[in-house]
């Protein structure tokens, strides 16, 4: 189906965008490195925040993290990064990142939620003809879990980065995802919660991005922004 502004095919990201986890682990570790003594308020909260997306957008920093510690050690640097995120000194940070990563591994349980509105998005896109496919940067194929969140039914295809070793916002991850999609770059939608990985990516790449911001984290977002699916039909008329 051509939609009037052209577009045949609609790529979601998945984490943080149709998957989401209750409480976020942003949240939980701040919280509880409050009732350690750190001063934070909200200008502190939302730099983490946006820090965070950067972070994990396949940045420099990540991949020399990622190059240097394995499973804990990788999250204890990665803690200590975010406080002083939050505005820790580096000496505090030091002190804390330990202590913090044994917390958020002995405590963090999130549940996992779909936003109300994704299914019967999905549904009625994939009925409406469009091409549908899920696009991540996780390592590993998650097929299985499209299927246990009854969202696979839905969508054509998915795509892990670690498939193509490509992770957004390079430009690999989207070439392979507009081979599967069988679309051209000016005709498929890239709609993702991460404003570096997302926004970034797709556009570089030719798609057209949707930047799925509910919590209003990225204002000066230069593209076309939704606060809830139910938006996202507007933007194909």
């Amino acid at each position: 189906m051509l939609s009037p502004n052209g577009i045949k095919s609609i790529l979601f990201d998945l984490d943080g965008t149709l998957r989401h986890q209750i409480p976020e682990g942003g949240d939980l570790f701040t919280e509880h490195a409050v009732s350690l003594g750190v001063m934070i308020n909200d200008e502190d909260r939302l730099r983490a925040k946006r820090w965070e997306h950067y972070y994990f957008a396949s940045s420099p920093e990540i991949k020399a993290d990622q190059a240097l510690f394995k499973e804990n050690k990788f999250w204890v640097a990665f803690g200590k990064r975010r406080l002083v995120a939050l505005g820790c000194s580096a000496r505090q940070a030091e002190e804390l990142a330990l202590p913090l990563s044994e917390f958020m591994r002995e405590n963090y349980q999130p549940q996992i939620h779909i936003p109300a509105a994704a299914r019967p998005l999905l549904a009625a896109l994939n009925e409406a003809g469009f091409i549908l496919g899920v696009v991540s940067n996780r390592e590993k194929n998650f097929h299985a879990e499209l299927i246990q969140l009854d969202l696979a039914q839905h969508v054509h295809f998915s795509l892990a980065g670690g498939e193509v070793q490509s992770f957004k916002p390079e430009p690999g991850i989207f070439a392979e995802a507009l081979r599967r999609a069988g679309t051209s770059a000016h005709e498929t939608m890239y709609v993702g919660d991460n404003y570096f990985a997302d926004v970034v990516g797709s556009l570089r790449a030719g798609l057209q991005p949707v930047l799925y911001d509910p919590n209003g984290l990225f204002p000066e977002a230069e593209c076309a922004v939704i606060r809830s699916f139910d938006q996202l039909p507007g933007l194909l008329k």
